[in-house]
């Protein structure tokens, strides 16, 4: 596997994930909203003892339930590792202070960072403990927050934005900085649909490593929203990638918004572009006309057997909709299955607008 950056501090762990890696496809975890609507919490879930006063609505907070019902997301991170997931993802997808001020929370969200690191920490290092020849990792999650820095929320009004890049700079600073605290292995910018966005949380990232003198892989991962096959800021697979290739991502791919069916197409073309391990959790399916996910288990195995059949992936796993019945069926479709060779490309310029450019 090509990789030119240094880690170090916590260089054992990346030693052990690359070397994972190396060896057989990596499952990556499920869909955690998913597992959380099936217990039907109520607001004096969300709430908890610790914020039984709170002014405002919680109903929703779900990353909230890694303070409030710790012991909730723990058992859904085992259940994740239980079906086979190598790498889990912390439960913090709108855990950044930006994402929190819905709820007027922004204060909390360095404490919710920090604790599901610590949870999610916990799993993996008791399933390891289990099986010390397939070490766990624990995945922390950069959401791409609910504002865009490249589109104006008002369509009167072309040049205005409800976000600045130094604005993203901070949250994702903070929000990188708690988690590494709270002991994650991996950083991963998740579910981008604006590359802006993107850029701001690499930006913050990096500094986080350079101040803090310790170095993790980051895993980079976009969401091509419809078939038009452009993030929603406009890229097209291709050129999202050359936007970030210049952060040496450990892994780069594409999650949400589409099921395996609609996205592979956009997996194989970061398959054959990206110097690095190429991963890929779709959704379920499409929802159906109540919200819901209809794609089986065994259906969905069957599309992730081909995609590594045809030597597309390094890492797989499910979003929405997906449950441990996915993951445990992903893991099982691909066991004898050869990663994806990671290729080396020749050195040319690579450039991206909308479109790539490669000269």
């Amino acid at each position: 596997m090509h990789q030119t950056t240094r880690f170090n501090v916590t260089s054992n762990r990346f030693d052990q994930l690359s070397q994972a890696a190396r060896q057989r496809i990596l499952i990556l975890d499920g869909a955690m909203g998913t597992m959380i609507q099936q217990h039907k919490l109520d607001e004096s879930h969300y709430r908890g003892e610790q914020y039984a006063d709170w002014p405002s609505e919680l109903k929703g907070n779900n990353d909230l339930l890694s303070v409030t019902q710790p012991e909730l997301i723990y058992q859904i991170h085992c259940d994740y590792l239980a079906a086979g997931a190598d790498i889990i993802e912390t439960n913090t997808f709108n855990a950044t202070p930006i994402a929190m001020a819905d709820y007027g929370m922004q204060a909390e969200s360095r404490l919710i960072n920090i604790e599901s690191a610590k949870i999610a920490r916990r799993a993996a290092d008791d399933f390891t403990r289990q099986t010390p020849d397939k070490p766990r990792f624990v995945a922390g999650v950069l959401g791409p927050t609910n504002r865009t820095a490249s589109i104006s929320p008002d369509v009167n009004d072309p040049g205005k934005r409800n976000v600045t890049f130094d604005q993203l700079v901070a949250a994702y600073t903070e929000s990188c900085e708690a988690l590494i605290e709270g002991g994650v292995d991996v950083i991963m910018l998740e579910t981008i649909f604006d590359t802006l966005n993107a850029k701001a949380a690499a930006f913050a990232v990096q500094g986080v490593f350079d101040k803090l003198g310790e170095r993790l892989p980051v895993m980079v991962s976009g969401t091509i929203t419809d078939a038009s096959g452009r993030t929603l800021s406009g890229q097209t697979a291709e050129a999202f990638y050359y936007s970030l290739r210049h952060i040496e991502p450990f892994s780069f791919g594409l999650n949400c918004a589409l099921g395996p069916d609609l996205l592979r197409q956009y997996v194989a073309e970061i398959a054959a572009i990206s110097e690095c391990l190429v991963s890929a959790h779709p959704n379920a399916g499409l929802p159906n006309e109540f919200g819901e996910y209809d794609l089986e288990a065994d259906q969905m195995a069957a599309h992730i057997q081909e995609w590594a059949s045809s030597g597309l992936v390094n890492i797989v796993g499910g979003c929405c909709g997906s449950t441990p019945e996915h993951i445990q069926a992903l893991a099982e479709a691909v066991a004898a299955l050869p990663p994806r060779d990671v290729p080396r490309f020749d050195v040319k310029m690579r450039l991206s607008g909308l479109e790539p450019f490669v000269h």
